[in-house]
C-alpha cells in the first residue's frame, strides 16, 4: 500500500514539474521569437527602400529568397526578385536571418572618399605652389 502512495506522489510531483517548466519554457520561446522579429525588422530599416536596397533572406521554413526591398511596414515588408520583378510579402516572424547592403549607401561612401582625396590632392598642389613662390632660389 506505501508503494502505491510513494508512486502516486512521485507521479503527481511529475506532473506539477512539468505543468510549472512548460509555461516557463514556452515563454522564454516567446522572448526568443520577439528579439528576432525586432532584429528583422531593424535590419530592413537599416536597409531602406528601392532596388539599391538589396537582401538575402532566410526563412524558417527553409527556404532562402534574394531581392530588392520594394516596401515595409509595420508587420511585414515586400521583396522584389531583382531579374523577374515578381513580389513577395513576408512577415516579419518567417525570416530568420536577413543580410543585405544598399548598394546607394555604398556608392555614397565612395563618392565622399573621393571629394576627401580630391581636397587634400588640391591642399597639397596649392601648398607645395605657395612654397615655390615663397622661398628664394639662391
Amino acid at each position: 500500500m506505501s508503494k502505491k502512495i510513494l508512486s502516486s506522489m512521485l507521479i503527481a510531483l511529475l506532473i506539477n514539474m512539468f505543468m510549472v517548466v512548460m509555461p516557463v519554457r514556452a515563454g522564454a520561446q516567446v522572448v526568443e521569437q520577439t528579439r528576432n522579429v525586432e532584429r528583422v525588422k531593424e535590419n530592413v530599416r537599416k536597409l531602406g527602400i528601392g532596388e539599391a536596397a538589396r537582401l538575402e533572406l532566410k526563412l524558417w521554413d527553409g527556404r532562402k529568397l534574394k531581392g530588392y526591398l520594394r516596401e515595409a511596414g509595420e508587420d511585414d515588408f515586400t521583396v522584389a526578385d531583382v531579374n523577374t520583378g515578381g513580389a513577395t510579402t513576408l512577415a516579419y516572424a518567417q525570416v530568420k536571418g536577413v543580410k543585405g547592403s544598399n548598394r546607394s549607401d555604398a556608392a555614397q561612401v565612395g563618392l565622399t572618399l573621393a571629394k576627401g582625396a580630391a581636397i587634400v590632392g588640391a591642399i597639397a598642389i596649392g601648398f607645395t605652389l605657395l612654397m615655390l613662390v615663397t622661398i628664394p632660389k639662391t
